[in-house]
């Protein structure tokens, strides 16, 4: 087995930082109040392939994902990257993408759970990444 020089894993590492193509459980550097409502899997409140997220990822019950607005993909919000969200346990990742006319908002996806969706409603939370 090959061994890189130490120079070498030292540069891809910085290279990976800078570019932040890092997408495991560093710091987070980034924090801002969005609104946040939810989504499920139904036909009813997506396509006829309601599925497949706008990045081509399938969607399953019991993932933790949530849809994002155009403008919070240019704040570094891009497909993969994962996020708290203040008030609920573990970590989110980007999976999709929501119409380009909402801004400052994210969509919690919760499977076939259409009440639990409805119970969540509309709030303001604190996402970090």
């Amino acid at each position: 087995m090959l061994k890189a020089p130490v120079w070498l894993s030292a540069l891809l590492l910085a290279a990976s930082l800078a570019t932040g193509s890092c997408h495991g459980d560093a710091a987070e550097t980034h924090s801002l109040r969005v609104s946040a409502s939810a989504y499920n899997s139904v036909r009813a409140q997506t396509n006829n392939r309601p599925t497949l997220t706008a990045w081509g990822d399938r969607l399953k019950p019991g993932m933790k994902v949530i849809a994002v607005s155009h403008d919070l993909i240019r704040l570094g919000l891009k497909h993969n990257t994962v996020v708290k969200i203040e008030g609920l346990p573990g970590t989110y990742r980007v999976k999709d993408k929501m119409n380009r006319r909402w801004k400052h908002k994210i969509d919690i996806y919760m499977g076939n759970d259409i009440r639990a969706a409805r119970r969540w409603g509309r709030r303001t939370v604190t996402i970090r990444w």
